[in-house]
């Protein structure tokens, strides 16, 4: 709306992205911090409740907090870029169906799991990973077929792409998408656990999707120039808003969860940034605190498969914190360090070319 008010009346401030990304994050974090206290009033009155797993220790006191709390900072990420995002950009609909076809999968989940009330009873392992692929494999299609984009692949610290992989950018970035999607879903386990390294995660490749769109910055910095993708900062600017504004009520000791509705759509837009910015290798840099998550996992259950032993008192690593008897806040805190020093460190990498 306010780039038609540009396009309109010719009003130079809002033609910047800058200007618009900021209005944007406002404009989010004001509206969930208003509206989050309605949804909760609501969600407590239907029982819509996080049911929590018997098996993770010292969460009992959990169990009535209300769950889905996504929904809310999807919807006012939504019409944040409604309010200032140039909506015919074709990158700009492709996050909008990312966020939205993420967050009704993760809604899809919830709800069989509130239904139930059981944390097992929501969408199957393979129900889930299928939904998540087709969403994906949509947006990937859009991005070769409607968007024209490039499906050349580039790695830190070379300024060249190493390769063109063609029709195969689709299944690739479909990977993409599934593995960032479920790290982060992995990673929502204790109350902010996964918010903040999830802002940091939006402002890093948020930069660098504003670079990539910038044909002087872009060039300065050797970094691959794709006119248009700059548009999507919005994205990433009013989604930290809404979840700062989150935050607020999921900080540590937590009145709401995001839910996978939250989890799932987050992940989405994570992957779909890091391709756009042609950053998929440094994604794992600007989401260590959920790679390292998801690897726990992964070696936890491998080592139980292959050498019936465990590597961790219990995955994801979080919990084998919490085994340890740390206290729930400074786990927390400490994976927030950590997934700040990862996204500076990525940031530094975009001058080392």
């Amino acid at each position: 709306m306010l780039y038609a008010f540009y396009k309109l009346f010719h009003i130079n401030l809002l033609q910047y992205i800058s200007v618009r990304a900021g209005l944007g994050f406002f404009i989010a974090f004001i509206l969930t911090i208003f509206l989050l206290p309605k949804f909760m009033a609501w969600a407590i009155s239907r029982k819509a409740e996080q049911p929590i797993n018997k098996y993770v220790p010292n969460h009992a006191n959990k169990q009535n907090t209300p769950t889905m709390g996504g929904a809310v900072f999807v919807f006012t990420t939504l019409i944040a870029i409604i309010l200032t995002g140039d909506i015919t950009n074709p990158y700009l609909i492709a996050s909008l169906i990312t966020i939205i076809g993420f967050a009704l999968v993760g809604f899809k989940d919830d709800l069989g799991k509130i239904l139930t009330g059981d944390n097992l009873k929501g969408l199957t392992g393979r129900g889930k990973l299928i939904l998540q692929a087709v969403v994906g494999t949509f947006v990937a299609i859009f991005l070769i077929y409607i968007a024209k984009f490039p499906t050349t692949i580039y790695v830190p610290f070379i300024k060249e792409p190493i390769i063109d992989i063609g029709i195969f950018a689709i299944p690739f970035w479909v990977l993409t998408f599934l593995a960032t999607t479920n790290a982060v879903n992995i990673t929502d386990g204790l109350d902010g656990l996964a918010t903040v390294p999830s802002i940091f995660s939006l402002a890093t490749l948020g930069i660098i999707v504003y670079l990539t769109g910038h044909a002087i910055f872009s060039k300065y910095l050797l970094l691959p120039n794709i006119d248009g993708v700059g548009e999507v900062a919005i994205l990433a600017s009013s989604l930290s808003g809404a979840l700062l504004g989150f935050l607020w009520y999921n900080c540590y000791p937590a009145e709401l969860f995001m839910g996978d509705t939250g989890s799932l759509s987050i992940g989405g837009v994570l992957a779909y940034m890091a391709i756009i910015g042609k950053s998929e290798a440094l994604l794992v840099l600007v989401g260590l605190i959920f790679v390292i998550e998801t690897l726990s996992v992964i070696l936890q259950v491998g080592s139980y498969k292959v050498r019936r032993k465990r590597v961790f008192l219990m995955a994801p690593i979080h919990h084998h914190f919490e085994m340890k008897k740390w206290a729930e806040n400074k786990i927390i805190v400490r994976f927030w360090m950590i997934a700040f020093i990862a996204n500076i460190l990525a940031l530094i990498t975009l001058k080392i070319r």
